[in-house]
């Protein structure tokens, strides 16, 4: 390799070094990554970068010109390599999706990185002073050895500044300090994003109204359009159409164009669901390479098309934490090609806890970053095997769960939609002949709860603490104990994303709600009442 010269960024010397000029120029990888962070993604097994942005994928692997562009092929001018122990990446396409600006110093034996958006000080030493020239020091005081006599006319960076003292980098691209009354403080440069025009992907909302989704679950086929019942206020399904099949990356479809027909029909926008099957070595498998995430992606693109969707909703549920790093990374990369072609892109996150596979492994900072929306699936507070009794998902809990992720994640409030259970449960506490009692739960439906309660002429009593209705009977020696989800409450869960400021909600799922709750939910929603 060509002799190397010193990188520069942020004002301090990189620790590393580039190689060659021009088109040729190199930089090693960890440096591409540290300053771009998650745009630059490497996989060892088969020597294969990637490079995302909100719009672009570009795929090339070390040693090779040949590229893919938004799964489109394309060429590169100069190779990446791999020596000495280092990926070394060509700036040229770093430049060009990121807009990293590349600048030598005179001498040329200093690389300076600036990076997109990155806001540059500049200055000079004055012409018409009493000194002609300056000293550029290792330190800010005159103790400090001198690096470089600065001529009047010289132009600077300023990167910061100490008592009485600027940190400034030289036309050669030396980094030391000057004194604050040596130079003049010229204009500020802002590094543009990128070299592209394009006006970012924006996704789509109705004017003055927030989203209100219901997924429709799909198991052996799908309903029949005819006998679905008004949905008042629903702008938005989510079929359960798409399930990974294997660690190909093979997806099967019960997509059905006479489904997708009928909602377009009624103004309603389609956003297919594409599920794991929550299967998680199979799903390891699949997010592992560029390959098999291609595969993925090329698929849900196709029946996209086929299907004409508006969107696509990622449910990843039982996922392994080792899998973190390559779920985002898919997301990355599937997300610009969604946009592509006009589709909304939400994903599905459980409410934070300390479960390795049902909450551990969403990065929701880095996805939050990614996608348009991210549904919180506030249910299952108390789930289904649950060693004690409980709410579906109290008021307060679910309220803390998007709380959680807006604070401690930086989600913005309106990427977030709030989920919400049509759907309760009845809970069995009876003695399990070892001296304590056994706990067992039904999923119901709230008509089934509706008719159980007028069945048993039973009177619910408010939960302060859940901020449910709740009853419980005997039946033998058994309690049963129910804490009810009605329209209230679904009334009330709006409410929440209405003081939250969040785009909307989801309900899970079609089929589970007693019929009043439309229209509850679609006036507590977009009218506040």
């Amino acid at each position: 390799m060509a002799k190397p010269q010193a990188i520069m960024a942020e004002g301090a010397w990189t620790g590393e070094y580039a190689d060659g000029k021009g088109e040729g120029l190199l930089i090693p990888l960890d440096t591409a990554r540290s300053l771009l962070g998650d745009g630059v993604a490497y996989e060892k097994k088969t020597e294969s970068i990637i490079l995302t942005t909100d719009k672009e994928v570009l795929h090339f692997k070390t040693g090779a010109l040949d590229a893919t562009l938004n799964s489109k092929p394309t060429a590169l001018r100069f190779a990446a390599k791999n020596a000495n122990g280092k990926v070394w990446l060509p700036v040229a396409p770093l430049t060009e999706l990121f807009g990293l600006k590349a600048e030598f110093g005179t001498k040329g034996n200093i690389l300076t990185l600036l990076l997109p958006g990155e806001k540059v000080q500049h200055a000079e030493v004055p012409v018409a002073g009493k000194k002609k020239r300056i000293a550029l020091r290792e330190g800010a005081g005159k103790k400090f050895a001198i690096v470089e006599q600065l001529e009047a006319g010289t132009r600077l960076r300023v990167w910061g500044e100490e008592e009485g003292w600027y940190k400034a980098q030289s036309e050669n691209g030396y980094i030391g300090y000057v004194a604050k009354s040596g130079i003049s403080l010229l204009s500020v440069e802002q590094v543009p994003s990128s070299e592209g025009n394009e006006e970012p992907f924006v996704a789509w909302h109705m004017e003055g109204k927030r989203i209100n989704l219901t997924w429709e679950a799909v198991y052996n086929k799908n309903p029949d359009t005819d006998q679905i019942v008004e949905m008042a206020g629903v702008n938005v399904v989510s079929p359960s159409w798409f399930e990974l099949l294997d660690g190909k990356g093979d997806i099967r479809s019960k997509a059905d164009a006479s489904y997708s027909a009928w909602a377009r029909a009624k103004g309603i926008q389609v956003w297919g669901m594409f599920s794991n099957g929550f299967e998680p070595d199979r799903t390891h498998e699949a997010l592992s390479t560029f390959d098999t995430r291609s595969a993925m992606i090329r698929q849900v693109l196709a029946y996209a098309k086929a299907f004409k969707l508006q969107g696509i909703n990622l449910d990843f549920e039982n996922v392994y934490t080792k899998d973190k790093e390559n779920f985002v990374q898919f997301v990355r990369e599937l997300t610009p090609l969604l946009h592509e072609q006009n589709l909304v892109v939400s994903v599905d996150v459980t409410p934070k806890s300390n479960s390795e596979m049902w909450s551990a492994f969403l990065d929701r900072e880095k996805l939050g970053a990614v996608v348009d929306y991210m549904m919180v699936m506030a249910y299952d507070e108390h789930w289904a095997s649950s060693p004690s009794a409980g709410s579906v998902s109290s008021l307060p809990w679910a309220e803390n769960s998007v709380q959680r992720i807006i604070e401690e994640d930086r989600v913005p409030p309106g990427k977030l939609i709030l989920g919400m259970p049509f759907y309760t449960r009845i809970w069995t506490e009876e003695p399990d002949g070892k001296g304590g009692t056994k706990v067992s739960s039904k999923t119901m439906s709230m008509n089934a709860v509706n008719s159980l309660v007028a069945e048993k002429k039973l009177t619910p009593a408010l939960s302060e603490e859940t901020g449910q209705k709740y009853v419980e009977f005997k039946d033998g020696n058994a309690v049963k104990k129910i804490w009810i989800e009605d329209a209230s409450t679904i009334a009330a869960r709006a409410k929440l994303a209405i003081t939250h400021g969040l785009a909307g909600v989801a309900s899970w799922r079609r089929g589970f709600e007693s019929k009043d709750v439309w229209s509850a939910l679609d006036q507590a929603l977009q009218n506040g009442y």
